[in-house]
């Protein structure tokens, strides 16, 4: 399922499902839905207004051409404006999907749809989400993946969800953040024997960092390695090692330089 707006990104976010649906012959959901008020003459409201009418038209043409050929491809709109009900509403057909991609929120760009939206479906849909960033281009996914590792349940999730995304050729890098390395290291190491079992070729790296900046270090060896992709579990109530109420799912979903993949 991907997510479908007017902004200016959705056209990459619709590019990397079209490509990931071709080759995993899989079918593609696109549902558009953005912030909208009724159109109102007087006490009167009336919906869908003109612009978004005419918004959601223009998306379903280009999904139309851009899944030219693909087998199962559906377009939905959600056909509702408000911030509630956008989110219940994507959250629910994102239950439906094996991977959901939406795109991170530009607090600089229009504001289309609520600013927590991928996080409230990554951790009300249970199912694995790729957020693409607001800005770059990336044409593959999983050659080079980098996977956060911390041997939880959400990082267990994380793994098994991104396989069908890393190809059986890639370099994966295993990064763990904690203090305790002997057991960090045995846990990555675990990690790497089993993707080994899979085709992937994993390096492992124990980071022992404090509480400050801890996701600032996990993104700074995602730009130092060349990675592609960063593969990680999302956390609400409770964070990362060292990060609580899951501020490092927050922090990473603000200042993500390549598409992520996180699972709740």
């Amino acid at each position: 399922m991907v997510h479908l707006d007017q902004g200016e990104r959705t056209a990459t976010r619709l590019a990397i499902a079209v490509s990931l649906a071709r080759s995993h012959g899989a079918r593609l959901v696109g549902v558009f839905g953005q912030r909208a008020q009724p159109h109102r003459v007087g006490v009167i409201a009336n919906w869908p207004s003109p612009e978004y009418a005419e918004a959601a038209a223009a998306s379903r043409r280009l999904f139309a051409q851009a899944t030219e050929g693909l087998l199962g491809a559906t377009w939905h709109d959600v056909n509702r404006g408000s911030d509630a009900e956008l989110l219940r509403q994507i959250t629910d057909f994102a239950r439906y999907a094996d991977l959901v991609i939406l795109g991170q929120h530009d607090e600089l760009a229009k504001p289309l749809t609520p600013p927590d939206l991928a996080e409230e479906v990554v951790l009300g849909s249970g199912r694995p989400v790729l957020i693409v960033p607001y800005a770059g281009e990336f044409a593959e996914l999983g050659r080079r993946p980098l996977i956060a590792w911390n041997a939880s349940r959400e990082s267990a999730h994380a793994v098994s969800d991104a396989l069908p995304l890393i190809a059986d050729c890639a370099e994966a890098f295993v990064v763990s953040l904690d203090a305790r390395h002997e057991h960090a290291q045995a846990c990555c190491q675990q990690l790497a024997a089993h993707l080994a079992c899979h085709g992937v070729h994993a390096k492992t790296e124990v980071l022992v960092v404090e509480d400050v900046g801890v996701m600032d270090v996990l993104l700074s060896r995602v730009s130092d390695v060349g990675a592609d992709l960063l593969v990680m579990g999302a956390h609400g109530p409770a964070g990362f090692p060292f990060v609580s109420a899951g501020a490092g799912t927050r922090h990473i979903m603000r200042h993500m330089i390549v598409p992520v993949l996180m699972s709740n």
